[in-house]
């Protein structure tokens, strides 16, 4: 049902898929099935994205407190890199990131707590994600980090990446203010 992954807070979850000569079918979301994961977070709301071109990278994104976000996010259609990077000042794990590859195939999801900045690269046309998050959007709150920065290091794989112009130009980590601090850690 789950994976470890290099982030202990990170959690790839694999749900159980029911398949025969019909088709499939599988619980997307259970409480009974996340819970002794781990992940007890009460989502207030859900995301759709649709991306139409291989090469589209969207991200890296996070909203600073009190509007921090948690998501689960799932890939409905065609095939994601999805990434979590460690934000969090303090953590053993500050700029490391975490990447699998979510697909409609493989009904992964991919647990990214609050701390943690989140993207993803389309690895084929026609990619439709879907995430469930802990917070509401708040426009005031939200945040990017480049999506190329040296520091972190993600291997998108991609030479000419399709941008927002927001992602483009978002900040280095370094530039930005230390919106996470784990407790004990100044």
């Amino acid at each position: 049902m789950t994976a470890m992954t290099v982030l202990p807070e990170v959690i790839v979850v694999e749900p159980k898929v029911f398949k025969d000569s019909r088709g499939f079918f599988y619980e997307s979301y259970s409480v009974r099935n996340v819970e002794p994961l781990g992940i007890r977070d009460i989502f207030v709301q859900d995301n759709h994205s649709y991306s139409e071109k291989k090469g589209v990278i969207r991200g890296l994104h996070y909203q600073r407190p009190p509007f921090a976000q948690t998501k689960l996010v799932r890939c409905t259609a065609g095939r994601i890199l999805d990434v979590a990077v460690d934000i969090r000042y303090g953590s053993h794990h500050f700029g490391k990131w975490f990447g699998v590859v979510l697909s409609a195939e493989n009904k992964k999801q991919l647990y990214i707590p609050r701390g943690f900045a989140h993207g993803f690269v389309t690895l084929e046309d026609d990619c439709e994600i879907q995430y469930k998050v802990d917070s509401y959007y708040s426009a005031e709150h939200d945040r990017g980090i480049r999506y190329d920065d040296p520091d972190i290091g993600v291997e998108w794989g991609v030479e000419k990446p399709l941008l927002s112009d927001k992602d483009a130009k978002a900040p280095y980590l370094k530039d930005l203010p230390n919106d996470f601090v784990l407790e004990g850690r100044k």
